[in-house]
């Protein structure tokens, strides 16, 4: 088996390259580049350095992993004729992805791999920007850069941003969360004769000029906790803060069940968003269901029962586990079959098969009546316990109206509100059949009310006269205008 070296061509010229690497290079008979825009190579060039380069396989793919698939396919086939040196930029343990896949075919037992030396950019860029790495950073690639991997709270070093539209992406990427006039600096060269350090506002990241193989981008931490709001890190150092020893006396003395009522409050404020379509109120209201779970789970972490990092893992474990079609090899054609494994799964999780326990005892735990009464029905139904169609939904509904006008005859409070209960019950049945939430039906029916009588209000009270001095009838003009106004 025989050996692939590689080695580091460093960040700069030929005077930063180690003596190792330089002597191992001129002594190398195979000798093949990543790429030949470095400006080690032309001094390689000018002593006669012979060598191939993979620039014409970045030309073939349109992504990156496809290039360095073939580079490292190539070298293999390459090392099977006899040893070669691979020279990178910098270091070959940094921001190298041939590197990491000719190693990981040596775990396999298929090559042989020696990294050799080379200067890693990075001490040069600090040196370049004046900054000191203790303070914490993050190198990141720029080709691949995820809004979810970014901590504003620490320096970041972007590499790869080589070109205008790798440039345009990591700005739009940035922006989701830095000011568009935060100051970045793009080093270009970081430590040889040709270095270039230019400060610029992050929005005109994708218009600086000399963008090459040699830039990176270095943006600073941001300092202060106003800066970094966006930051799920800041909104836990918050609420700790709030519920810590110098916080707020109002948030400390909160406990679980006192924060149940808000909670509630929360939710149908964001539902009443939703039906609004309103994108803002949709956004505040989200944010103030998020503070009730963060809440809760700083007093689960000052009790020392769990952490929010539990409640997390918890969710995201449960989603991965329930959804094998999509983190596995399952295979569903509909939604429907998806509910049925969820519904599988579930029962699995639970540790035994039905009849374990009753079937509703944990169903809707907490929710309103009218949504308790539906997912009842939508429990039993799933065991066959259910009308075969709408009609027989109907006659049940018809058949309580009966019996509620049966007793109003006999003046029973108690029987009448039975009876009542009897015809909401049946009429959520009937919603179910045609897939009608009726919760959320209803929801839209009190927004209407509310709005169409907000009219008829302002009617009145443009009129100067007061609600006592209308008839229903007249009310009830004002109400069809509104209604006939598509008022919904």
């Amino acid at each position: 088996m025989n050996t692939i070296t590689i080695v580091g061509l460093g960040a700069g010229d030929l005077e930063q390259l180690p003596l190792g690497v330089y002597r191992l290079i001129r002594s190398s008979e195979t000798l093949f580049l990543r790429t030949k825009e470095h400006p080690v190579v032309n001094d390689l060039t000018a002593e006669g350095v012979e060598f191939r380069s993979f620039d014409e396989t970045y030309e073939k793919h349109d992504r990156f992993e496809e290039v360095y698939e073939e580079i490292t396919q190539i070298l293999v086939s390459q090392a099977e004729k006899g040893p070669l040196v691979y020279a990178v930029p910098g270091h070959p343990l940094v921001a190298e992805k041939t590197v990491q896949l000719l190693l990981g075919l040596q775990q396999e037992g298929k090559i042989d791999v020696k990294v050799g030396g080379g200067q890693s950019f990075i001490d040069a860029l600090f040196a370049s920007v004046g900054a000191d790495p203790i303070d914490g950073f993050q190198l990141l690639d720029g080709t691949s850069l995820r809004l979810q991997d970014i901590h504003m709270n620490q320096q970041l070093i972007i590499g790869q941003v080589y070109d205008g539209f790798i440039a345009s992406e990591v700005k739009l990427t940035l922006m989701e969360l830095y000011p568009y006039d935060y100051e970045v600096m793009l080093v270009t060269a970081a430590g040889s004769k040709d270095e270039q350090v230019e400060r610029i506002p992050l929005v005109e990241l994708d218009r600086a000029a000399g963008l090459s193989n040699l830039t990176s981008l270095y943006v600073p931490a941001v300092r202060g906790i106003e800066g970094s709001f966006k930051q799920y890190g800041t909104l836990r150092e918050i609420i700790s803060t709030l519920r810590g020893p110098d916080g707020c006396p109002w948030d400390k003395e909160q406990t679980h069940q006192s924060l149940k009522k808000y909670l509630i409050e929360e939710t149908y404020e964001l539902l009443e968003a939703i039906d609004e379509d309103d994108i803002d109120h949709i956004v505040e209201e989200l944010g103030d269901v998020l503070l009730q779970v963060m809440l809760h789970a700083q007093i689960g972490e000052d009790e020392g029962m769990f952490t929010m990092e539990e409640v997390i893992e918890t969710i995201a474990s449960k989603m991965v586990r329930r959804h094998p079609h999509v983190f596995g090899s399952v295979e569903v054609e509909n939604a429907d079959q998806v509910t049925a494994n969820w519904d599988k799964i579930k029962l699995q999780e639970k540790g035994g098969a039905e009849g374990h326990e009753p079937m509703l005892k944990n169903t809707a735990k907490g929710m309103p009546a009218l949504i308790k009464a539906y997912e009842y029905q939508k429990k039993a139904a799933k065991v066959g316990f259910d009308w075969p169609d709408a009609k027989g939904a109907w006659d049940k509904v018809w058949e309580e109206l009966k019996e509620f006008e049966s007793e109003m005859e006999n003046s029973s409070e108690t029987a009448l509100k039975k009876e009542f209960g009897d015809i909401l019950f049946a009429l959520v049945n009937v919603a179910r059949f045609y897939k009608i939430f009726p919760e959320e039906a209803l929801a839209m029916t009190n927004t209407k009310f509310y709005r169409r009588f907000s009219y008829v209000e302002e009617k009145v009270r443009s009129s100067g006269k007061a609600f006592d001095d209308f008839t229903l009838e007249e009310l009830d003009s004002f109400w069809n205008e509104a209604k006939n106004n598509n008022i919904e």
